[in-house]
């Protein structure tokens, strides 16, 4: 014979302050655990979107980065000139031709120097990112030494105006544009005309990367084994998307690692607290439980009923933490990367829920298992003779 849900509902709810105070413990425990989950998922959302579908990224054979890749003119137009790149209304291969560097420029905030990714683009480069578009201004006109900057740039370094100028290897550029990316990386980013960057960057006739429309991406493997056999030029090609979520991966694992490890010594807190709670709750219910038991309910159903009042306990503060975690979904952070500092929003998506809500009902099985199996284990007898 089993105990309605009812009873713990009921049992709970009389004890309702030392209840509360265990759901609000196990809240906070749970609301900080997903919120370090959607710092990760925030970060790689940003940089998986500044890719677009149907687009391959080109590198130097065995580069990781952009910023670490470096290949000739000629290597590049070798790969636009294959038929398995797709070719724009004026029959020109669909490619975009990158520079790709890192220069330190003053934070608003403070007037330190920080790093800011730079971008050498040609016109291509807008029409391959169809996300990404002019706010405010104009685009960086061919052969000009002019810029346009990241939103996100422009709210984090000093100087950035429309109109102003900015010093880049020693050549003086003025701002021209301001551009959204939808949330992405490269809203972090400074770009300008490919030939002016290379100038003042002094890298005449080399470029970084490539990117491409392919024609079919279903090709992208083997025009991929074709790059990197090449003896003349050996390249490599990656999904774009692939390519700038990866960037992503050992920030990602330390940031979930990290919420892994926080939760696991903020939890511990939070199970004695509950521990407490149930062990409090069945030092006051001993002739209750010895009227269960005489009533003919069995010892293991005693135990299930304090181990569910347990879990309903840690499932209402998980649900607690995890709507206090949605005050964090579109917060604003910054952090390092191979592409300089990026700027991105948390994300609280719902697997992060899932798993704190996890996290919740684990807290709270561990917590009241030792409780109520103490309860379980009470003699009928003497339980009945508690005043």
């Amino acid at each position: 014979m089993a105990l309605p849900l009812s009873y713990s509902i009921a049992s709970l709810a009389v004890r309702w302050r030392s209840t509360l105070l265990a759901t609000i413990g196990i809240g906070l425990v749970v609301a900080v655990f997903v919120a370090i989950l959607s710092m990760a998922a925030g970060f790689r959302l940003a940089l998986r979107t500044s890719g677009a579908p149907g687009n391959a990224i080109v590198l130097q054979k065995g580069a990781q980065s952009e910023v670490g890749s470096s290949f000739s003119t000629a290597a590049g137009r070798s790969v636009a000139d294959d038929p398995r790149v797709a070719r724009g209304a004026d029959g020109l291969p669909v490619v975009s031709p990158e520079l790709v560097a890192v220069v330190a420029l003053p934070r608003r905030s403070d007037g330190e120097l920080t790093n800011v990714g730079v971008r050498g683009i040609t016109r291509a480069a807008f029409d391959l990112r169809p996300g990404v578009a002019i706010v405010t201004g104009s685009r960086p006109q061919t052969g000009l030494f002019e810029i346009a900057v990241g939103v996100q740039a422009q709210h984090r370094i000093r100087g950035l105006k429309i109109g102003s100028r900015v010093s880049l290897m020693r050549h003086e550029f003025e701002v021209v544009g301001v551009f959204a990316a939808q949330g992405n990386a490269f809203e972090s980013e400074i770009w300008g005309d490919f030939d002016a960057m290379t100038s003042a960057f002094n890298r005449p006739g080399t470029e970084n990367s490539l990117t491409v429309r392919l024609t079919n991406p279903k090709l992208l493997p083997t025009f991929d084994r074709d790059l990197q056999a090449s003896l003349q030029y050996p390249l490599t090609m990656t999904d774009e998307r692939k390519y700038y979520e990866g960037q992503a991966g050992s920030l990602v694992g330390l940031l979930r690692g990290l919420a892994a490890f926080v939760g696991f010594v903020m939890g511990i807190g939070a199970v004695f607290a509950a521990m407490n709670t149930m062990y409090a709750i069945v030092a006051n219910r001993t002739r209750e439980v010895g009227t269960l038991r005489a009533l003919g309910f069995s010892r293991i159903t005693v135990l299930l009923a304090f181990v569910l009042e347990g879990l309903l306990l840690a499932l209402t503060g998980g649900v607690l933490g995890c709507l206090l975690s949605l005050l964090m979904d579109l917060v604003s952070a910054t952090t390092r990367s191979s592409m300089g500092e990026i700027s991105f929003a948390f994300r609280v998506v719902p697997a992060d829920l899932g798993y704190g809500l996890l996290f919740a009902g684990a807290m709270g099985v561990i917590g009241s298992l030792f409780p109520a199996s103490r309860a379980a284990r009470l003699p009928i007898s003497s339980a009945l003779r508690q005043v």
